[in-house]
């Protein structure tokens, strides 16, 4: 069993989460294959552009099975951008469209759009202010900045899961936690220091569950 797999989706940009965990001295393997992320201890899945197109890629790559196995078994997994909003069984960025695919459907809620008059996307460094200590926010409790690109935005319907939430014209959640999923709407990888944190913040998770 690979102790921790970033999942290839086809929606990524991996190099750099590959890197980015390597300086945390984490040693990833990178994945297409649905029996190396279902046997995984420890997945971190990324994603960047469009909800639907994703969600249907997972489908195509029998990879949702895959990531809904490491889910069911508690493993830790870590959702980072358009990977957290797809812990969640659907997008407003889906629109009308017929026969939209879903999320995985594992945390309760929804994808929204930012509200009519902000700049879209959200684009830059912003603060994430967690709302409880936390491990994956170990040493960044004050509200560290992190590197945001998205115009959509998560919303759990249980308050409990929202574990860190940031400014953008309103409140909005930007990391989610509901047993041993995880997820950030910002991209450590891109983040400096608090983002090589968080990733080593999630290595220690992932070995204290070893």
């Amino acid at each position: 069993m690979n102790k921790l797999v970033i999942v290839d989706s086809g929606s990524a940009n991996l190099y750099s989460i590959y890197k980015a965990c390597q300086m945390v001295s984490l040693q990833p393997v990178i994945s297409d294959q649905p029996g190396i992320v279902a046997e995984a201890g420890a997945v971190i899945f990324p994603g960047v552009g469009f909800f639907n197109h994703a969600a249907r890629a997972l489908q195509e790559k029998k990879l949702t099975a895959a990531l809904l196995k490491v889910a069911a078994d508690r493993r830790p997994l870590l959702g980072i951008c358009l990977g957290m909003q797809l812990l969640f069984e659907e997008s407003e960025e889906s629109g009308n469209i017929s026969n939209a695919a879903k999320g995985l459907n594992v945390i309760p809620g929804r994808v929204k759009r930012f509200p009519a008059g902000l700049p879209v996307p959200h684009v830059g460094w912003n603060r994430a202010v967690p709302a409880i200590e936390h491990p994956l926010f170990e040493g960044l409790n004050g509200g560290a900045y992190f590197y945001f690109t998205h115009s959509y935005y998560v919303s759990p319907e249980r308050r409990g899961h929202s574990l860190a939430s940031t400014e953008y014209g309103f409140s909005f959640t930007s990391a989610v936690c509901s047993g041993n999923l995880y997820g950030v709407q910002f991209h450590p990888e891109k983040s400096g220091p608090a983002g090589l944190r968080l990733l080593a913040n999630f290595g220690k998770i992932i070995a204290d569950q070893q």
